[in-house]
């Protein structure tokens, strides 16, 4: 799967992610200088662990006859030291339906390793980066500034 993100005019911080067929937008909030007409990244990246957990518990409930009704999860950014290597999400579950506490606890487990979870704590990931042919006009030496 390819992501494409591009601004629509040039010096626009507002960023076009698209998506399979869906469209969203990216931006930073008015007090970093944009127009907040959108999430940041950092609110994808937190919100891609909320939706991970409750997903993966919605799943799992169907596939296991759970009677669970739906879940939620709230994602807590705690960015204090961040740019000390130390960034804490807090999150919190909250499962509704007429659920044993052995259903509970199979479902906190199973959110408990959701495969973004493991992704952001346990995963070797390799980020490439390269430039996009034909898209920035005359090639720059990489070993310019």
């Amino acid at each position: 799967m390819t992501i494409h993100c591009e601004a629509e005019s040039p010096g626009e911080l507002v960023q076009y992610l698209h998506v399979r067929g869906h469209i969203f937008c990216a931006d930073v909030p008015e007090a970093a200088g944009g127009r907040d007409f959108g999430l940041g990244p950092h609110d994808y990246f937190d919100a891609a662990l909320a939706a991970c957990k409750t997903l993966t518990a919605t799943l799992y409930a169907e596939q296991k006859g759970i009677a669970l009704e739906r879940v939620e999860a709230h994602v807590e950014r705690d960015d204090n030291e961040e740019r000390r290597g130390k960034s804490v999400l807090k999150i919190r579950l909250a499962s509704h339906g007429p659920l044993t506490e052995a259903a509970r606890s199979r479902l906190h487990a199973v959110i408990a390793r959701c495969l973004i979870h493991e992704l952001m704590t346990t995963a070797d990931v390799v980020l490439e980066t390269a430039h996009l042919e034909g898209s920035f006009g005359a090639s720059v030496d990489p070993g310019e500034p």
